[in-house]
């Protein structure tokens, strides 16, 4: 996991400058990548704590070293059920921009597979459709070695506003489902 792969033999040959390094991960079976230098580092999944009352794509926060963080479920926010844990399963610490601020946030992922480089000429467009994730949390297509790996935006799959915004209106439901029950009491 420590070594970096050449996503081609031609990219091997190819200048730093042109090749771009993504973490490749797996989520239920698909491969995904983020680009490494918004990674801090990758832990082993344990010591999560459930938090009440959060969106359901968040599992819960973990201390890393005094630091309280929350940690999303990927596939959850791509709308998908919550993989299962095996000895696999890791969190990724990414780091989140957001205007002049940085704020990091852990990702649960099934499986981390290798650092791959990627040649710019082989990272096509997101697609305007076809795709099961939406198309703005997609940076591209990489090419490796005939199959495509999509390339994750991860400020903005890792939108703190918008996951915000999902936490308030799960308490607003939330809320009123409580509200109900006391009336129909």
């Amino acid at each position: 996991m420590n070594q970096l792969v050449p996503a081609s033999a031609k990219s091997a040959h190819a200048t730093v400058q042109e090749n771009q390094q993504y973490l490749t991960f797996l989520l239920n079976g698909e491969p995904f990548a983020i680009g490494i230098l918004c990674i801090k580092e990758i832990i082993e999944y344990n010591g999560l704590t459930e938090v009440p009352m959060m969106p359901h794509c968040i599992r819960g926060v973990i201390n890393l070293r005094g630091a309280v963080l929350p940690v999303l479920d990927l596939a959850v926010r791509f709308g998908k059920k919550p993989g299962a844990v095996s000895k696999k399963t890791c969190i990724v610490i990414v780091e989140v921009r957001m205007g002049e601020e940085s704020h990091d946030m852990g990702v649960v992922v099934d499986a981390v597979n290798a650092v791959l480089e990627i040649p710019r000429n082989e990272i096509e467009p997101a697609p305007a459709f076809g795709a099961k994730i939406r198309t703005d949390f997609i940076e591209g297509m990489g090419k490796v070695n005939g199959h495509f790996v999509i390339l994750l935006n991860v400020n903005e799959v890792l939108s703190i506003d918008e996951i915000g915004s999902m936490g308030r209106a799960a308490a607003a439901v939330a809320d009123t489902v409580s509200s109900a029950s006391a009336l129909g009491s």
